[in-house]
């Protein structure tokens, strides 16, 4: 369903924004009558933006997370002390220290006011309640077990916050010494080059091939500096789009996974994804078709998220899930045959579970193999890459000095 931004005036005249899912823009303002709420500006927003798709740690920023995990972890310990919902959402207003939380809580808490139900209310926050949270929200209404379904969630929302940190923390560290050797070798190219250049050339002797290459290249770079930039920019957004693409999408997705070391962690994490989520959904209540469903669209790569379909539709058939995984070739033939076993023996939650253990356990020693590999490969490249651009500087230096004679 699309989801539509507004700014609009409540019952008091005070100015609100917010977001709200309807079938079309008309369908969105009659909505908005029914809450008293006075339209002053509606545009659609793509789903898209809002998904719950992983794409390299993309989820919400991470203190939106802690915000909602702190929510989820309140609510859940209230309704279990039979704290009425909307005294319960009353008291979080008043702790609420976020000025864009708080309205979204007093919005939530007038739904419910009016006749709704807490899923509703939260759907149309889909920046803040994925597609997950508002489905085991819903479940556990409707079977009367939301203090649960919310225990489950913040148990599921922090395993995922700490998988998610630590692949983002294998990459971070990689990404930060590649950036200080880029900028080091800009310096060395633009600044130490030109300066040295003067002596070599007023020497008069015809300089090295590598010398003048070097030359050329701090020359271009000192004179067309803002054409690099452009050029960067130009081709991060062809990247960009090409990528947002779907065949662009899957290739790029095919391609993470055949990295070296890195593959395998993304690898670790979708499945460990799949795995706590397809739990968490079950456990929650919620028939597995529907779970798998769900699950599709949250695994943040286009090849798993064809095989869970598969899976989907093979178990409605009568069939089984995980060949498809296995087929993927994502998920690995030991964690697959662990899924088919819990599919034969009526214990497929709790072998998701020990599944998803698993994988956490070994991208802890993933992570430690990416920071004992990666570092040295960057430091001997950029040993290469500065190593050179003074073998090409010091070369002519010798032979002005007639050194490189004796």
């Amino acid at each position: 369903m699309p989801t539509f931004e507004y700014i609009a005036l409540d019952r008091q005249g005070k100015q609100v924004r917010g977001s709200i899912a309807a079938e079309s823009a008309s369908a969105a303002r009659k909505l908005m009558r029914t809450r008293q709420l006075h339209t002053k500006k509606l545009r659609s927003v793509s789903e898209a933006s809002h998904s719950g798709s992983f794409e390299l740690g993309q989820l919400f920023s991470s203190k939106r997370r802690r915000m909602v995990l702190e929510f989820t972890k309140q609510l859940a310990t209230m309704i279990k002390a039979d704290v009425k919902l909307t005294e319960s959402l009353g008291v979080m207003i008043a702790q609420s220290t976020d000025p864009k939380f708080t309205q979204i809580l007093q919005n939530i808490r007038d739904q419910l006011l009016s006749g709704e139900n807490l899923a509703d209310g939260l759907r149309e926050y889909p920046g803040w309640f994925d597609t997950i949270y508002v489905s085991m929200v819903r479940v556990g209404e409707a079977t009367g077990n939301l203090g649960r379904s919310l225990n489950l969630l913040s148990e599921y929302i922090g395993k995922r916050q700490k998988l998610e940190t630590k692949v983002k923390s294998a990459l971070t560290y990689p990404a930060v010494l590649v950036v200080i050797c880029l900028l080091a070798t800009v310096f060395l190219m633009t600044v130490v080059v030109p300066k040295l250049a003067k002596i070599i050339i007023s020497s008069g002797k015809e300089l090295p091939a590598v010398t003048q290459i070097m030359m050329n290249t701090s020359n271009f770079l000192i004179s067309w500096w803002w054409l690099v930039l452009i050029a960067l920019a130009f081709g991060s957004w062809m990247l960009r789009q090409f990528i947002r693409s779907n065949k662009g999408r899957t290739l790029f997705d095919r391609l993470i996974l055949r990295i070296p070391v890195i593959g395998e962690l993304m690898r670790q994490s979708i499945v460990a994804r799949f795995s706590s989520t397809l739990a968490a959904l079950i456990r929650s209540g919620m028939p597995i078709a529907d779970s798998l469903k769900i699950v599709a669209d949250v695994t943040g790569n286009t090849i798993m998220n064809k095989a869970v379909r598969e899976a989907r539709d093979r178990i409605i058939g009568g069939a089984d899930i995980a060949t498809p995984l296995r087929e993927s070739k994502v998920v690995g033939p030991a964690v697959a045959h662990m899924i088919s076993v819990g599919e034969r023996s009526g214990e497929l939650e709790s072998m998701l579970v020990t599944v998803a253990k698993d994988i956490e356990e070994a991208t802890d020693e993933t992570v430690q193999r990416i920071s004992s590999v990666i570092e040295p490969v960057i430091i001997v490249v950029m040993a290469v890459v500065v190593g050179l651009i003074i073998y090409s500087i010091v070369l002519p230096i010798m032979q002005v000095s007639d050194i490189g004679g004796i």
